[in-house]
């Protein structure tokens, strides 16, 4: 589980409002979804990747590909180019992450818990602890984190790095699949 703080902003249009009379046309929308991605400019779809993961080499490669023809194309794409990450595209990655903290609503002893395990974690391993948790119910979240963490913690540095590249990807995944449904946007959501 990531901040999602790291994107650009995709400036929208603009309009000189003295050269026409009345309020501005409002820009044109462009599509969303795949459709969207494939007929973006080379800079909005390499924006929109590295607000799923923040590796240049990683967003150019999934985008030089376009247009894919479905989603799950896309998605095979952005996970293949995940694996040939190097290493220190990967260590740029990783650090570009950063720790949620919990649900506000979660009680004082679990963000306690929560933040005691994200310091230790990031202590070991010099970056923030990375979690994929499409599919898991809000309520199980910060279990599974904790979990995770507590699970991660005894793993050695090479063998933690392999786990952390393989949550990244799916991480990175997951985002992706959700920036296609909200179209082209670099916002980032809790992913």
């Amino acid at each position: 589980m990531t901040s999602d703080t790291h994107a650009p902003c995709r400036k929208p249009g603009s309009t000189d409002a003295s050269a026409i009379p009345g309020p501005p046309s409002p820009a044109p929308r462009r599509a969303g979804g795949l459709v969207g991605f494939n007929a973006a400019s080379r800079a909005e779809a390499v924006a929109l990747l590295l607000s799923c993961c923040h590796s240049l080499r990683w967003a150019e490669r999934v985008a030089a590909h376009r247009p894919y023809p479905t989603v799950d194309a896309l998605l095979a794409a952005a996970d293949e180019a995940g694996y040939d990450l190097s290493r220190a595209d990967l260590d740029g990655a990783l650090a570009a992450e950063s720790s949620l903290p919990p649900h506000p609503g979660a009680p004082p002893a679990a963000r306690t818990a929560l933040r005691a395990a994200h310091a230790a974690y990031e202590s070991s391993f010099g970056h923030a602890f990375v979690i994929s948790l499409d599919g898991v119910r809000p309520g199980e979240r910060l279990d599974r984190v904790l979990a995770g963490i507590r699970s991660r913690l005894g793993n050695e540095p090479e063998e933690e790095r392999v786990i952390a590249a393989e949550e990244l990807r799916r991480l990175a995944r997951a985002r992706l699949a959700l920036r296609l449904t909200e179209g082209l946007t670099t916002r980032h959501p809790e992913a």
